[in-house]
């Protein structure tokens, strides 16, 4: 057994490489660097994939949010409404284009936007929900979307986690993480589930409209060369990372089934544990696992930390901070107490090593090493 990883990117890398060499060479030898062919073609293929109209790839998946925001006309002193238990760049996002985050709580199980906090937090100034499909599975989009629809509010999905996840609904129709709401946003950060060698990010939308102000918007605001209709920004995926997300595109449901079977491997080893919660796989969402994460009950994280680390386990905590105690986001709103499941999760994660490369000798090292620092 080599050395653990949180994210094996090398392992997977090799059993690729063939495939990447080659795509890399061939863009290198184009010499189409920006939007070359390999852009469209990524955009084709995801929407074949995720059966969505239109894709619009962007420079990272913080762009993706913010021009999302930005085709909706969204505008100062706005609200939107999104989770407190997530990574900062939803928030920072909307906070960026001087629209007011409105923090919510979140599910204690799938740790998910929790669709009744959402309608509470709507005032006259609500205009849109972000909900951010955590570690790997939806949020109640049947849900939020019937309060979206009440309200008149638009639904941009931060789907950064949960790339290849189905959503199904009541009714029994399936949809593609990203593909439901108004908007889908997603990053191709390189630990991502779809991941590329560097920096980048997409859109989804269904909606025509949307996707022309969208590209436009990306595109410093043109209609066409030197035209310029509105203000736009420069977010752009470059050719390379295209080829080598068109490469990792044909294994993304292989990479998830992997996940899966690690994530089973996990559960059975914790089962019936008297000090760990291992996760929920929601009964309308199947899970992608970009995130392993355990709740602990009754016991010292930190201590276990401190195991995990002299016997070189990799793990980590995603997130030691709710929003509403980050000092950018602190408001006069929000006091301690306030969303007591995202405080409290705060304080009972911690994520092992979940990819696509993990063996069950891995797995059975990782989860001695936590049973013994329990």
């Amino acid at each position: 057994m080599g050395k653990l990883h949180m994210v094996d990117l090398h392992g997977q890398y090799l059993k690729i490489k063939s495939e990447i060499d080659s795509a890399i060479m061939a863009v290198v030898e184009s010499t189409a660097f920006i939007n070359g062919p390999e852009v469209k073609s990524l955009a084709t293929e995801l929407q074949t994939y995720l059966n969505v109209k239109h894709v619009i790839p962007c420079a990272n998946g913080t762009d993706a949010l913010q021009i999302a925001m930005m085709a909706l006309n969204l505008q100062p002193g706005d609200e939107v409404i999104t989770a407190s238990f997530t990574y900062v760049a939803t928030a920072e996002a909307i906070a960026l284009l001087k629209i007011s985050p409105v923090l919510v709580d979140v599910n204690p199980d799938t740790f998910n936007i929790d669709p009744a906090s959402i309608e509470k937090a709507i005032t006259s100034k609500t205009k849109a929900i972000v909900p951010v499909h955590m570690f790997g599975q939806c949020a109640d989009m049947e849900k939020i979307m019937a309060i979206a629809h009440k309200h008149n509010l638009f639904v941009i999905e931060d789907t950064a986690q949960a790339i290849g996840a189905d959503y199904t609904f009541s009714d029994g129709r399936k949809a593609k993480a990203g593909t439901i709401g108004h908007i889908g946003c997603t990053s191709f950060f390189p630990s991502k589930n779809l991941g590329c060698y560097g920096d980048g990010g997409a859109m989804f939308t269904n909606d025509d409209t949307l996707a022309a102000k969208i590209r436009k918007m990306a595109n410093h605001g043109q209609s066409e060369m030197y035209i310029h209709d509105e203000i736009g920004v420069n977010s752009r995926l470059d050719s390379l990372q295209a080829a080598v997300l068109r490469i990792k595109l044909k294994h993304l449901d292989e990479y998830a089934a992997a996940r899966n079977r690690a994530a089973d491997y996990y559960d059975k080893a914790f089962a019936n544990h008297p000090n760990i919660k291992t996760p929920v796989r929601a009964a309308n969402s199947t899970h992608v696992f970009h995130q392993y994460t355990l709740k602990l009950i009754d016991k010292n994280r930190d201590a276990l930390r401190e195991h995990l680390k002299a016997n070189n386990i990799p793990h980590n905590v995603y997130y030691p901070l709710p929003l509403h105690f980050q000092k950018a986001y602190q408001d006069a709103r929000y006091t301690a107490g306030l969303f007591p499941v995202s405080e409290e999760l705060c304080k009972q994660v911690i994520s092992l090593p979940m990819h696509t490369e993990l063996t069950n000798e891995d797995m059975d090292v990782i989860v001695n090493a936590v049973r013994k620092g329990l």
